[in-house]
């Protein structure tokens, strides 16, 4: 069996860590049977209930996975390729913009219930893990196949481009009907941060050219490098190891942040209807149990000369260290700062049509609706580099009084045929929905660029 060369085993865990990871854009979810759960994608949706009340900590699951620039197979597939060449060509065809997301959240409470005949009320908490890197294409091939063979090629450690976050939420909304055509909502949220890892504004490059004194000449220019973290370690730096101070953080623990959503339904008539939202507009501010570390300055290092002298031995490394650390300083802080939440915008047109039908809604009176729909929803996070635009047609279907079925059709970053699904169905008070992404792909799982799952059970009292 052919040995993994060690000097690839950085870039392999690299890989294994950005496989399936995605943006999270909840298409299906979105605007879909009046869930509960869609007003925390569009606090200005519409509703018809009294109440409702999340089956504490199985209310709403979600879990999203995708990937850019590679899949499982590509490394692992037995097809007779030896690794290392498969990673090889994967590094290759990897750019900047490849990218790993993770996202993953989980509704501990989720209520809500009508306040009068406009607004009603809803309220929850739910902790979420997100993780948003690119792909630092330079310093990996830095450290992977070293300088020797890149003469006057740079390396630009502005590519260190992550953020890592696992946090709670609590939020309280209310959606309120101003005319019969229009309905508006907002929602506040206080994020408690129990872990954040995150490197942004880096700049600097490296780069080897030929020497005057020596073989070659190595200059580390305009170097400004930082890693902020908090939550990682106790106030005697120590590395915090107990799980259980983590999630006891993302309830109002000492790193707090406030944000908020606003959203709108609108009618064009009986059955043109559009939807916009803007969520997660907001930051967290981490002052305890934060550690960060900064290097900053410019260096040009053309080897070491030697000169034996047995009466005055130098220790020449330690020169050298010396040298180096005061021209580009390297420094550690408790400094507090601020980390913004990656604002996500939705927009929808929806057109109904299909047999027209009636129910009684809260108040009693009753409400005219289609049985069919079909429309246009747009999805974009904004990112560092550049926003990330996802496109989606749908198709709704009401098979019965209680059952409802959605079918999404998106391109995005990572497919261009990514073919969704979901059905919500009530079995007396209780909701039951779930929702897939990708389905195309479900045979061949290691061959999908993006996977998701989203499920959940309600009380709703109508």
């Amino acid at each position: 069996m052919q040995k993994l060369n060690m000097k690839k085993v950085f870039f392999l865990f690299f890989i294994v860590c950005t496989m399936q990871s995605y943006s999270q854009n909840k298409q299906v979810l979105y605007n879909f049977a009046e869930l509960p759960q869609t007003l925390l994608l569009n606090p200005g949706a519409e509703n018809n209930y009294k109440f409702h009340i999340g089956v504490p900590l199985v209310s709403g699951f979600s879990l999203e996975i995708g990937s850019t620039g590679v899949v499982v197979s590509d490394i692992f597939a037995k097809d007779n390729v030896p690794i290392n060449d498969k990673i090889n060509t994967i590094f290759n065809k990897l750019s900047i913009r490849d990218h790993l997301k993770i996202n993953f959240q989980m509704e501990v409470l989720n209520g809500g219930f009508r306040y009068n005949d406009k607004n009603y009320f809803s309220f929850g908490f739910y902790e979420e893990i997100d993780v948003f890197s690119y792909f630092p294409k330079d310093p990996i091939k830095l450290l992977k196949e070293g300088n020797s063979a890149y003469l006057n090629r740079s390396f630009d450690f502005s590519q260190i481009l992550y953020k890592a976050d696992v946090f709670g939420v609590l939020h309280f909304g209310v959606t309120r009907i101003v005319s019969k055509k229009l309905t508006l909502g907002g929602r506040f949220k206080i994020y408690s941060s129990a872990l954040n890892l995150e490197s942004s504004n880096n700049s600097g490059t490296f780069t080897t050219v030929d020497g005057t004194n020596n073989i070659y000449a190595h200059h580390l220019d305009n170097l400004d490098v930082n890693l902020k973290t908090s939550g990682i370690v106790n106030d005697d730096q120590e590395i915090i190891d107990d799980p259980a101070t983590y999630l006891g953080n993302t309830f109002f623990g000492s790193n707090l942040g406030v944000g908020f959503d606003v959203g709108m339904t609108y009618h064009f008539s009986d059955q043109l209807e559009f939807t916009g939202s803007i969520v997660d507009f907001g930051f967290m501010k981490h002052k305890n149990n934060v550690k960060n570390a900064s290097a900053t300055g410019s260096y040009v290092f053309e080897g070491i000369g030697f000169d034996y002298d047995a009466s005055n031995l130098t220790n020449y490394w330690e020169e050298l260290s010396s040298d180096f650390k005061e021209k580009v300083p390297y420094g550690e802080n408790a400094d507090s700062y601020i980390s913004w939440r990656p604002t996500k915008i939705n927009a929808s047109l929806r057109y109904s049509f299909g047999e027209k039908r009636s129910k009684i809604c809260y108040d009693n009176r009753p409400k005219d609706f289609y049985t069919d729909a079909f429309g246009v929803q747009l999805y974009s996070v904004f990112r560092p580099l550049s926003p990330m635009l996802a496109l989606t047609g749908f198709y709704e279907k009401l098979i019965s009084q209680k059952m409802h079925a959605k079918v999404t059709y998106t391109i995005d970053d990572y497919s261009f045929y990514n073919l969704g699904a979901g059905i919500s169905t009530q079995i007396g008070k209780v909701n039951f929905y779930g929702m897939v992404d990708n389905i195309a792909q479900f045979g061949d799982i290691s061959s999908a660029n993006n996977i998701s799952v989203q499920l959940g059970m309600n009380v709703i009292f109508n």
